[in-house]
């Protein structure tokens, strides 16, 4: 309703969100621009279950820095009808890296195999990871690194070429997770 108002041309955004008691004129803004580039869908919330990878969370910080879009421009342009995920997902990384995007909301399902080993290990033991255990960990991690680098490199070599090439693995990733 607030959209279809605003783009009959009789009011502006700051007006319309003092009239319809929204907190910010950016709000319909984002909205707007939604409704613009994905019609309806654009404006319906996705569902809580939405699941990103890791490298596409890099992959969208690390364009939002390189080109300094805005977090709108970004959403638009990664097909995230949410602004305020990439906030997120931004936060996180500057306060944890890349092993901070990982990490998904809620507490994950035990699987019958961790229930067993937790019954058989002590509590002190639980919390504590194996050696091996921290090494694949590591080592996972610096992978991620590695990748996320050199897709930064490619990316700061040819700005235009990367993202056209990778466009569509972007568009079609982003409706794959929103089923």
């Amino acid at each position: 309703m607030v959209v279809r108002e605003y783009l009959g041309g009789t009011i502006g955004y700051k007006r319309l969100a003092e009239k319809h008691g929204v907190k910010s004129k950016r709000q319909i803004i984002d909205w707007v621009n939604a409704y613009k580039k994905f019609g309806m869908k654009g404006l319906l919330r996705k569902k809580n279950d939405a699941i990103y990878s890791v490298q596409f969370k890099l992959d969208v910080l690390s364009f939002m820095k390189r080109t300094g879009a805005s977090l709108s421009k970004t959403a638009l342009h990664f097909g995230i009808t949410n602004p305020s995920v990439i906030r997120g997902w931004k936060k996180k990384f500057l306060e944890g890296g890349a092993e901070a995007l990982d990490n998904p909301k809620g507490r994950p399902a035990m699987s019958e195999k961790a229930k067993n080993v937790q019954k058989s290990q002590k509590p002190t033991q639980q919390n504590e990871m194996t050696r091996e255990q921290k090494l694949e960990r590591e080592n996972e991690l610096l992978r991620l690194e590695v990748a996320f680098l050199k897709k930064l490199r490619a990316f700061q070599m040819d700005p235009d070429g990367y993202l056209e090439k990778h466009r569509q693995r972007y568009h079609s990733n982003s409706k794959k997770n929103s089923d």
